[in-house]
């Protein structure tokens, strides 16, 4: 039986779900972050398909989104984007090291993972952390300055009624465009350093572009510190990760982790 229990770290919320008889041992880990204005509960399917294949799977909610959501929605607040990614990535330690006090997980086995802006989140944990042994990016963008520059003429500025470029003046927005050079993957993909890395995107994803994702592939696969790298995609799928590809991300963590 699997188990799902809703607990806070750090007072960061999450759900924890693994297999009922499995739940007080040491096991490999994996966090999965959710998209853009969404929670943690909408990617449960993701953890339950690691619960089954025997990982302690932990959701959390990321700031300014489920429980942690203030007055204004997110959708309200579109220059909060990278700040949501930037705490995601500095808090993900302290969940991490929670959960090893605790003998819970294992530190030689733990993994990061997340869809569209969750996948963004951890393919940029790539460049920070190599207590990641293994990262599975479903729809997200591994090029955050090619992925912003795109966003401020893109359906999401549409979503929120305004043209982003409008509401950031230029000086400002190269100020930021410059924070997320050390979290790019594309400009460091040597920090993936041999680990097992798992690439999917639906190739009519009109919210993170697939090309991005697909050309860093490309440009990358025959590299030596590439050689655990792989990419899948769906053809006619938009931004969606079919239950199939969750499926397969736990089967991946299982042969990497």
């Amino acid at each position: 039986m699997i188990q799902i229990k809703e607990t806070t770290v750090n007072n960061l919320p999450l759900l924890e779900i693994v297999e009922e008889k499995k739940k007080d041992h040491i096991l490999p880990t994996v966090i999965f972050y959710h998209g853009w204005t969404n929670y943690k509960e909408s990617v449960l399917v993701n953890g339950y398909e690691l619960a089954k294949q025997g990982f302690r799977a932990l959701l959390p909610d990321a700031h300014l989104h489920g429980k942690r959501m203030n007055a204004k929605l997110p959708a309200e607040q579109s220059l909060e984007f990278w700040n949501v990614v930037g705490r995601s990535i500095q808090e993900a330690p302290l969940i991490r090291d929670h959960y090893i006090a605790e003998g819970l997980s294992d530190p030689d086995r733990f993994g990061v993972s997340g869809l569209s802006m969750g996948g963004i989140t951890t393919a940029a944990m790539l460049t920070q952390y190599d207590w990641v042994k293994a990262a599975a990016v479903l729809m997200g963008s591994p090029a955050p300055v090619d992925f912003t520059k795109w966003l401020f003429s893109s359906p999401w500025a549409e979503r929120s009624q305004t043209a982003w470029a409008e509401t950031l003046p230029r000086e400002q927005m190269e100020d930021a465009v410059a924070q997320l050079i050390p979290i790019s993957l594309n400009l460091r993909p040597e920090t993936i350093d041999g680990r097992p890395v798992m690439f999917w995107h639906g190739t009519e994803d009109n919210l993170v572009p697939f090309n991005m994702t697909y050309d860093f592939y490309q440009q990358i696969k025959d590299e030596p510190y590439a050689q655990n790298v792989t990419f899948s995609s769906s053809n006619g799928v938009g931004h969606k990760v079919p239950y199939t590809v969750s499926v397969e991300m736990a089967d991946f963590f299982k042969k990497s982790l």
